[in-house]
């Protein structure tokens, strides 16, 4: 009743306003009305009225709509099965807990289904999507805009990038037309076609906000940032320039509510076609490693190697036996350039090393004390790399599970410490205790360590714990161990 009585007030007030103009200009009804010219408010003088028209996307969508697709998923997914109590049948609770049980799953395993979106890039029925959108499928189904459904094959599955390839059975299909993500600058309108939340070829629009974007866990892609809006069921379909060209794959959102909050990214096309090309040749895809960890660098890292402003990737890890320990590449080291290309973030780094094939040769610019210095290396296969990365027995079967060499000089000035041993490989104890790759063991026990064979004494020579005094990052703390 007072909703509609505070309606009913506003109408009133609205009507005696629009009488009251009314009233007050029935003498100036002759009069010639007077065109209001803009004035710059610094200048004073007259400024040009400029009617900036938005871009109409209608074209662009009747072309490449028809080869946007939407994709369901079904599958199963292990879960946790929870047993009825153990209880007499004559109490009370029995017959609650019997009828309100959730069911069990055969296997401990309930089905799943899921929904994306995927484009054309062959009439032959070749697809690109997200992979997360397949991944662990056991049916792929893709629906076309005429509603023809198909059964789909995983051609192949690349979670680094987050690339899948799909394959229909069915011809002369529309494709979408290939851009060039390098030719799109920020500030440019794209346009996006999926299916958010299962709504079908759903057009949404913005601009790049941004582009190289690097995210967490994510070192491979150089992500397109933008403000379109794109939701779940989004994931996979293609993002467009205003040629109407795929520029990339619609692939992440970053959000608090699980919802479009203004940033989402999108894989480069060039990235994902040249994943794509490997997954339809072989199925899988081979990169090339050089096995070193990097880190990004800051003003007051690259101050304390030498340098006058952040440039290149500090390497703070090199697993024995791959490329980089043998072309003789060392924690403290700064990668400048690889084969030619100006490193700035980690993730360069990773895209171009993994653009080469295994065994191709490369040329490294480090910042070495003071100085720049050439190496050449080798790159290897990922496999490789990672059983060089694979814990030795007798690091398996040690008291403490620590592989740690010396901090140099160089590590010491970064870390602000006097000494210590960085911790280079964990297992066993030392990782269940929550001992990191990377973190500076300084003391065991109270007693300061500056070299492996003190640390292996105080280990021998300890009950069944230790205590460690750990630098991780720029704070200490003390680890207690409970040694095997």
């Amino acid at each position: 009743m007072q909703a509609k009585t505070f309606r009913l007030t506003m109408i009133a007030l609205a009507v005696a306003a629009v009488a009251g103009t009314v009233y007050a200009n029935i003498d100036e009804l002759n009069a010639k009305p007077v065109p209001v010219t803009p004035v710059n408010a610094v200048s004073g003088a007259p400024s040009p009225v400029v009617m900036a028209a938005l871009p109409d996307f209608s074209a662009l969508v009747a072309k490449n709509g028809p080869a946007v697709v939407n994709i369901s998923v079904s599958g199963h997914a292990k879960v946790a099965m929870t047993e009825m109590p153990q209880l007499d049948p004559n109490d009370p609770m029995y017959e609650f807990f019997r009828r309100f049980q959730a069911p069990g799953q055969p296997n401990g395993e309930a089905p799943t289904h899921g929904m994306g979106s995927g484009f054309i890039i062959r009439p032959e029925g070749v697809i690109i999507t997200n992979a997360h959108v397949v991944d662990g499928a056991s049916e792929v189904t893709v629906k076309l805009t005429d509603k023809r459904e198909f059964k789909a094959k995983v051609v192949g599955v690349d979670k680094p990038t987050d690339t899948a390839v799909l394959k229909i059975d069915a011809k002369n299909l529309p494709t979408v037309t290939l851009g060039d993500p390098a030719q799109t600058g920020v500030g440019e309108w794209v346009v996006a076609i999926g299916a958010p939340f299962g709504f079908e070829n759903s057009v949404t629009a913005g601009i790049v906000s941004a582009k190289s974007r690097s995210l967490p866990d994510e070192g491979y892609v150089p992500f397109i940032q933008t403000d379109v809006a794109v939701n779940p069921g989004n994931s996979g379909g293609p993002l467009f320039n205003l040629k109407g060209e795929v520029i990339g794959i619609n692939s992440q959102i970053y959000s608090r509510t699980g919802g479009y909050q203004g940033l989402s990214f999108a894989i480069p096309i060039d990235v994902a076609l040249k994943v794509g090309d490997q997954l339809l040749q072989s199925g899988k895809v081979s990169r090339g490693r050089i096995g070193v960890g990097v880190q990004a660098l800051n003003q007051s890292l690259a101050e304390s190697f030498g340098l006058d402003k952040p440039q290149g990737v500090l390497v703070d890890t090199v697993p024995e036996g791959g490329p980089a320990d043998k072309a003789g590449i060392k924690p403290g080291d700064i990668i400048l350039k690889f084969d030619g290309h100006t490193i700035q973030e980690p993730s360069e780094l990773a895209r171009y090393v993994s653009d080469l094939k295994p065994g191709t040769e490369a040329s490294l610019t480090l910042w070495r004390e003071g100085s720049e210095k050439q190496i050449d290396i080798k790159t290897t296969a990922a496999e490789e790399v990672a059983q060089a990365n694979e814990v030795p027995p007798e690091l398996a079967k040690s008291r403490l599970g620590l592989a740690v060499r010396p901090l140099s000089p160089q590590e010491g000035r970064q870390s602000d410490v006097d000494g210590g041993l960085v911790v280079e490989r964990v297992t066993g104890a030392a990782e269940r205790a929550g001992i990191q790759r990377g973190d500076v063991v300084l003391a065991v026990n109270g007693h300061a360590v500056a070299d492996p064979n003190e640390l292996r004494e105080y280990v021998t020579k300890a009950d069944k714990r230790i205590a460690l005094l750990v630098q991780r990052g720029n704070s200490r703390l003390f680890v207690p161990v409970e040694l095997g």
